[in-house]
């Protein structure tokens, strides 16, 4: 029995699978990017600023349609299909604006992105905790969380070289940003994909009446609250 507990403690520690998880952090801070893009958008478009602050409010709303079905999808196909779901998401929202940035591209393309960050957000966490024992858990989902701010980070960096740059941007300009990390989203994909994770299944799928209920919980309604 001990023998069986030391090989799942070491599986659960495993680099091989740690770094793609990794990945997944940092395609988690894509959504980011909604700020730098909606500044040349509007400048590339001539939109109004109610028009431009649609972007960033629209990838948000997501947020709060996506998440209980997400619990709910997750609980029913696994974490790690969820997480690669969303970021199969992710990856053709970051396509779209390849083609063109016509505004209601751009709106279906940002959409997309809220969509598959609100799954991503939901479903990931739960997936570490899965290959992570319970005194490493807080210090890798803190690690995930730079190695996301990354992400985040490096995105008004490459727009602004993307927008001064025209020999290696093959006319994209600043949307060459929208290339480089859908590269990424992919290699995160077939890396995922790819790596062998034994997941704890449910005992049984939560519904949206459960989930609500839990806001009857003080602690997480004041939780909610906070968060809002």
């Amino acid at each position: 029995m001990k023998q069986t507990q030391t090989i799942q403690l070491a599986r659960k520690s495993s680099p091989a699978q740690i770094i793609p998880v990794m990945f997944c952090f940092f395609a988690m801070g894509f959504v980011d990017l909604v700020g730098t893009a909606s500044n040349y958008v509007q400048k590339d478009l001539g939109l109004t600023d109610s028009q431009a602050n649609l972007f960033p409010s629209l990838v948000f709303f997501w947020f709060l349609i996506f998440s209980v079905p997400t619990g709910m999808l997750m609980n029913r196909i696994g974490r790690k299909k969820t997480v690669l779901l969303s970021l199969a998401v992710t990856a053709v929202s970051l396509v779209l604006p390849i083609f063109g940035e016509g505004y209601w591209l751009m709106l279906t393309a940002f959409s997309l992105l809220g969509i598959g960050n609100a799954i991503m957000q939901t479903s990931l966490n739960p997936l570490v905790s899965n290959l992570i024992s319970g005194d490493r858990l807080a210090s890798t989902l803190t690690f995930g969380q730079f190695v996301k701010a990354i992400a985040s980070f490096l995105a008004p960096i490459i727009a602004a070289w993307g927008a001064t740059t025209a020999f290696v941007t093959f006319g994209l300009g600043w949307r060459i940003l929208f290339v480089i990390y859908a590269l990424v989203s992919f290699l995160s994909v077939a890396v995922l994909g790819a790596t062998p994770i034994e997941e704890e299944r449910p005992d049984k799928a939560s519904g949206v009446g459960e989930c609500l209920r839990l806001l009857g919980r003080p602690f997480i309604h004041l939780c909610f609250l906070g968060n809002m």
